[in-house]
């Protein structure tokens, strides 16, 4: 089974206590962190130690899914344990954690700006093994795989599809943010879980739109036959429950409702 903790599901601005977007996904022992929006890093370290993380796949350079890549940036430069000689009773190592990190096409200037902003141009580069995805091939870290599809949003973006290396096992989508479109449907067509963006009550009143309502979140579920939907994105100054009920009407079954510390078992 793929395991899938929710470390944060807010939209770009938190929760009470919580978190933006970062989901913490694992199987036998690979443990891979999509996404690490700004509340992210702290929650991590209440469920896994972050040098034990075999790597960081991003959606998209938006804050609220990337900019925590600042503070685990700091932690794999600077803790004790990662450096080469003995501090703070850590006996010094040769070999500091380095997990990869998969940004999107692009990503990497906006991460140097990130790190410039802090005095450091290549503090994320330095810290984690990065590197830019091709979005038409598929990555492999550890014993899981991910696919990507390009889906609308404010900035380019990628839909994530997860599953064990080998095309056998369980199969996650995750839809970063978008707004209503096809691609992303056809992408997660029979998926065992799709996690989805439902981030407003109504539709954008004016301008490009860039997200889903609960409504549209169920109907892209539905339509893709997805056989277990999951809304995330979404704010708790929203009503849960009409917005669970509202996609449940389009999805054709229940649906859940991501909260900060659910563990989903696929």
């Amino acid at each position: 089974s793929v395991r899938i903790t929710v470390l944060g599901k807010s939209p770009a601005w938190q929760d009470a206590g919580g978190a933006c977007s970062g989901y913490l996904v694992e199987h036998e022992g690979t443990r891979v962190l999509l996404d690490c929006g700004n509340g992210v890093f702290a929650k991590l370290r209440s469920f896994v130690d972050y040098v034990d993380v075999d790597g960081v796949v991003i959606s998209h350079i938006h804050a609220d899914h990337c900019l925590d890549l600042i503070p685990y940036a700091y932690a794999l430069t600077y803790a004790p344990r990662q450096q080469p000689v003995p501090v703070g009773g850590h006996p010094g190592t040769n070999r500091p954690a380095r997990p990869t990190l998969h940004l999107p096409p692009e990503g990497t200037a906006t991460v140097r700006t990130l790190g410039n902003l802090w005095g450091n141009e290549r503090l994320v580069e330095d810290a984690f093994r990065a590197e830019e995805f091709d979005p038409d091939k598929t990555i492999s870290v550890g014993s899981l795989r991910m696919r990507f599809r390009e889906v609308p949003h404010y900035v380019p973006t990628y839909a994530i599809d997860v599953r064990p290396v080998g095309g056998e096992g369980p199969r996650l989508v995750y839809s970063a943010d978008c707004s209503p479109n096809d691609a992303l449907v056809e992408f997660a067509k029979d998926a065992d879980l799709l996690l989805i963006e439902s981030t407003l009550p109504r539709p954008e009143r004016s301008g490009v739109r860039g997200h889903l309502t609960c409504e549209e979140a169920g109907d892209h579920g539905r339509r893709a036959g997805a056989r277990r939907l999951v809304l995330t994105h979404i704010s708790d100054e929203l009503d849960i429950d009409d917005a669970a009920e509202g996609a449940a009407e389009m999805f054709g079954a229940p649906v859940e409702v991501a909260q900060e510390g659910l563990v989903l078992e696929v």
